[in-house]
């Protein structure tokens, strides 16, 4: 199983993830809006070509679903594939918009 490595980063109303992969190059980044204290907009997410197929995206969603839990925001999914994974996974429907 890949080690995941992910860190969140907040600079006024735009946040991201960074998941990095210990014995690989590159990153996976799940960026997003804060549209407030309670509701997050997922825009985009990315994988570099040599981390794909790690459930490296998977787990950037994931992680933004559990900190919407921790913190008690809600996500709106514009990212097609954070939108796709809320579909995919029932037990998330709380946290979603």
């Amino acid at each position: 199983m890949t080690e995941i490595t992910i860190t969140r980063h907040v600079e006024g109303s735009k946040g991201r993830y960074v998941a990095r992969v210990a014995d690989a190059e590159g990153e996976g980044v799940l960026s997003y809006s804060i549209a407030s204290p309670t509701m997050v907009i997922a825009d985009h997410t990315g994988v570099d070509d040599s981390l794909r197929g790690r459930g490296i995206a998977h787990a950037l969603a994931a992680r933004l679903v559990e900190d919407a839990r921790a913190e008690g925001f809600k996500i709106v999914p514009l990212c097609p594939f954070v939108n796709a994974e809320r579909r995919k996974h029932p037990e998330w429907s709380e946290v979603f918009q």
